[in-house]
């Protein structure tokens, strides 16, 4: 018998032939070294390029690889409601948080943003980026989602209005915003399936900035008379979104 199905790891395109998966690298030393799995434990194998999952069983063991069997494919566990996040850039912890928990709840991709009052500076922002994408990678691994939610090139608001066309629903949330709640919000646009989020760095959004998001269509927000840091935001949002659509 193998062992319980509670693992799951994301696996480049070439290294699936037929109903065989070599696995090499991190993941071979996860598998072998930390985890301790043997031939005939079972785990999930995800295809990084399609976001195929198959149930697989590991059939051989060597130095340079692992070998596994695919056994059947599973269904795709993702949400039909994409969640885009827009979060204006913070301290290097913060923002790490924001990208761990964010994918945990179900984000579909995550936008660093330079806003005017964000206090952060990238310095190497492809070294930066690198490391965003690790993080999402092992939450999204830890969490067992079917897809690696990316983390994007650092964006600014003049992008964020240019496509907020694409969205059914861009939700601002914004400090100063007294009529609108994020629950009202959500019950008007209860069929929206794609949902951008937007959240302002430690200094907040600044008003110029909220308001060429608004004539671009964008819906300015209450989180309630609590206000929330910029770490604490996102997952609020993402778990109210969560609790309204039933993800």
């Amino acid at each position: 018998m193998g062992n319980r199905l509670v693992y799951k790891f994301f696996i480049e395109d070439e290294a699936f032939d037929g109903n065989i998966v070599k696995i090499t690298g991190d993941n071979q030393k996860h598998i072998g070294n930390v985890l301790r799995m043997k031939v005939e434990d079972e785990i999930y194998l995800v295809n990084k390029e399609n976001s195929k999952c198959y149930k697989c069983r590991l059939a051989k063991f060597s130095k340079d690889n692992i070998l596994a069997e695919i056994l059947e494919e599973e269904n795709n566990i993702e949400p039909e409601v994409k969640v885009d996040l827009f979060q204006g850039l913070t301290k290097a912890d913060k923002l790490e948080y924001v990208i761990q928990k964010s994918v945990e709840l179900g984000v579909n991709k995550i936008f660093p943003v330079k806003m005017k009052n964000c206090i952060a500076i990238i310095k190497d922002e492809a070294k930066k980026n690198e490391r965003w994408n690790k993080i999402s990678e092992a939450a999204a691994k830890q969490s067992k989602r079917g897809i690696i939610p990316k983390v994007e090139n650092t964006v600014d608001i003049s992008y964020i209005c240019d496509n907020i066309a694409k969205y059914d629903l861009v939700i601002v949330a914004y400090e100063n915003e007294e009529k609108n709640t994020i629950k009202g919000i959500l019950k008007k646009y209860k069929e929206a399936k794609n949902i951008a989020i937007i959240i302002g760095p430690e200094g907040g959004i600044e008003g110029k900035e909220l308001e060429k998001m608004l004539c671009a269509g964008a819906k300015a927000v209450t989180l309630g008379s609590r206000i929330l840091r910029t770490e604490t935001a996102p997952i609020a949002v993402l778990s109210m979104i969560m609790y309204e659509y039933d993800l």
